[in-house]
């Protein structure tokens, strides 16, 4: 039985991925379940948060987004979860060894892929909508880079709280694929030719009073010159993203090395505007109840099986194929959800 693992050599050096044969797998402890995985998604490593908890390993277990079926244990038959992070085992494996409490049952109605595709996004979206946006019927919100995976189920999660949708899109593909989003409504800038402000297309939408919450997807901390890479020429500047912010509103960003000048906080204190910076991995880092995690995944299974959430998924992926659809992912070269399935 094989599973994929990541490995990096030295610091700074990509990560490959290689398949390992695995030993058989030890006898199932108290609250353990032994599970066929039926799909596992991929999702970017960060091998910089790994050393900083001191997780870091020689072999990185890869795939922590799961659905399958459980062999043995005394929970649910069908299930989805994602596996902690300091977890040992891959999810990119056919069977593994799983403590039963990351687990929720997954209905009927959703697929392996969908389950296991959604878990990431859906968590993120949740915990930015929900706890540091506080999302209600009546407010606008503002996603940035909307056809991405998180920016879709962000979109579909703002809609159905009662929210008013603005999306950027970095293409004429995204753009068409955002109108064609159900239910319609949210106001798409497409920003590919880099002739549109953002900043001044939102005001313009909101009647000047400028937007309550905002979902970054990355910003551009200086300017266009000083920019290394071609894709951050498509995010807004922060300069941009303060500007568009209403009074009381809430700035969620991805930037986890965001800079604010003086000035910067000036303007925030005077909109009386708030920064969270959503962590993906909050919920394995936290000393938070578990079973407050769980009730995320109960809610991201519901809203998929009643058509709430329509992840933005690629074909799903063979087994043989998992080591260079990883790769594509940890370049950030993959614009869908990568799922394998088996």
């Amino acid at each position: 039985m094989k599973a994929l693992y990541g490995q990096q050599n030295s610091p700074g050096e990509e990560m490959t991925f290689v398949f390992q044969e695995r030993e058989n797998l030890p006898a199932t402890r108290a609250h353990d379940v032994k599970v066929q995985v039926r799909a596992c998604a991929l999702s970017w490593v960060d091998t910089k948060l790994l050393s900083e908890i001191q997780l870091k390993k020689e072999l990185v277990p890869v795939g922590r987004e799961i659905s399958g079926v459980v062999l043995e244990g005394s929970v649910f038959l069908y299930f989805s979860g994602i596996l902690p992070l300091d977890s040992e085992e891959s999810g990119v494996c056919e069977v593994i060894l799983v403590h039963e409490h990351y687990l929720v049952h997954k209905p009927d109605k959703v697929c392996w892929v969908e389950a296991a595709g959604t878990l990431r996004d859906g968590l993120r979206a949740y915990t930015a909508l929900h706890y540091l946006g506080q999302v209600c019927p009546g407010r606008s919100v503002l996603v940035l880079d909307g056809a991405s995976p998180f920016g879709t189920i962000a979109i579909q999660l703002a809609q159905h709280r009662g929210a008013k949708v603005i999306s950027t899109a970095h293409s004429l593909e995204d753009k068409q694929y955002l109108e064609r989003l159900r239910p319609a409504g949210a106001r798409v800038i497409d920003v590919s030719h880099g002739k549109i402000d953002v900043a001044e297309s939102c005001l313009e939408e909101t009647g000047g009073l400028g937007v309550d919450i905002v979902l970054d997807a990355g910003v551009r901390l200086f300017s266009a010159e000083d920019e290394p890479a071609p894709k951050s020429q498509l995010l807004p500047h922060k300069h941009d993203i303060i500007t568009l912010l209403g009074v009381g509103g809430h700035w969620i960003t991805t930037e986890q090395n965001l800079q604010l000048d003086p000035p910067d906080s000036h303007s925030l204190f005077l909109k009386g505007a708030t920064v969270s910076f959503l962590n993906d991995e909050i919920w394995n880092l936290s000393n938070v109840k578990q079973g407050k995690y769980l009730d995320i995944l109960w809610y991201i299974m519901d809203k998929l099986s009643n058509g709430i959430f329509r992840p933005q998924l690629d074909e799903p992926i063979p087994l043989y194929e998992a080591k260079v659809s990883m790769e594509m992912v940890q370049k950030n070269q993959a614009r869908k959800r990568q799922v394998i399935q088996f």
